[in-house]
């Protein structure tokens, strides 16, 4: 549906350049929803708006339900684009029209008839929820209901593909729910191929069916939601997923815990959370387990948890220990002091 091949993005400045985008290539499947993580200057917002060229690569191309954009004339590009969808963290919202005009303005410019966009104002605002409020201003509404009305607007185009450019950032934690459980729906139902970047790692272990992990202009991990969270490979990864679980301990008590085994951090998905496997290393090793904290949560389709546990016993047996766990499905990862300090 979504595909970036190589995809570069240079900004001239006075000071030279900026390399926003290197070489970067994704590719996103009909239906899926996928997700783009990264900090401040990462790249996500340059990527996402390379999908449909409100910048133009440097280099690569970008291709979207079998078109390469970055090949298309003008014309045929502005065309294209109303097959893809795009909501942002500001709304766009024009302050001086009602819901119904922010929705309906941009379905008059592309020529449908007073019923078309009658009709298509009414469908989509019930999608989403504001049938009532049609008639209302945005300066009347509440944030989350303005996203709601950019959502609306976006949807009214009938895309193929929307795209969302940090649309949680500005809401608080209830109306961030309520979008992605909109964003969730639009999803199912409507079958929408849904294309996100963020910054923070519940929304992508909210929605997202997979995601990928930038860092100075590149993608530097990519995968399923729950491969990831199980298993990171990079730093960057590791400190996304542990914002979601709290595993501080005092440093003299790190200290005294090595003094008698060690410290893992133990991370398990899907069907193994429900397995007691820890329970099953006290009963078959010499090992006594202490969990020292812990965390279920639920990933978009399975359950996710993490347990920070000191192994108290010999090297050889937990060793054994360790294996076993990793046989049945647990993702064990020894933890050292440094790991706390940069939590």
């Amino acid at each position: 549906m979504i595909v970036l091949e190589n995809v570069s993005k240079t900004f001239a400045v006075k000071q030279g350049k900026i390399d926003a985008l290197k070489n970067v290539s994704l590719e996103v499947k009909k239906g899926e929803i996928f997700g783009v993580i990264g900090y401040s200057g990462a790249g996500k917002s340059t990527l996402i708006r390379c999908v449909n060229l409100l910048e133009k690569p440097t280099e690569g191309t970008v291709t979207v339900n079998g078109l390469k954009l970055t090949e298309l004339s003008p014309g045929k590009l502005r065309e294209s684009r109303r097959k893809i969808g795009m909501i942002f963290q500001g709304f766009n919202l024009l302050k001086t029209a009602t819901v119904y005009d922010n929705i309906a303005i941009p379905l008059r410019l592309t020529g449908l008839s007073k019923k078309q966009v009658d009709e298509r104002v009414s469908k989509y605002l019930n999608i989403v929820g504001l049938a009532e409020k049609q008639h209302s201003y945005p300066s009347e509404l509440s944030g989350g209901q303005k996203q709601r009305v950019a959502i609306a607007r976006a949807l009214s185009h009938e895309p193929e593909v929307l795209l969302s450019d940090e649309a949680t950032s500005a809401l608080d934690p209830d109306t961030t729910e309520a979008i992605l459980d909109l964003l969730l729906k639009i999803n199912r139902e409507l079958g929408i191929t849904i294309l996100l970047i963020t910054h923070e790692m519940h929304v992508i272990q909210r929605i997202c069916d997979k995601v990928a992990v930038m860092e100075n202009g590149r993608v530097i991990e990519e995968g399923k939601t729950a491969q990831i969270f199980s298993a990171p490979q990079q730093e960057t990864t590791r400190k996304f997923v542990n914002s979601l679980f709290s595993h501080k301990i005092p440093e003299n008590v790190f200290d005294h815990l090595k003094e008698t085994g060690h410290v893992f951090t133990l991370s398990f998905f899907g069907i193994s959370s429900e397995q007691p496997a820890l329970a099953l290393v006290s009963k078959n090793f010499d090992i006594f387990p202490n969990i020292l904290s812990g965390s279920i949560t639920q990933l978009k389709e399975e359950p996710f948890g993490q347990l920070l546990v000191h192994l108290q016993g010999e090297d050889e047996e937990i060793k054994k220990a360790v294996d076993f766990l990793k046989k049945q499905g647990v993702h064990v990862e020894g933890v050292s002091e440094h790991d706390f300090t940069n939590q």
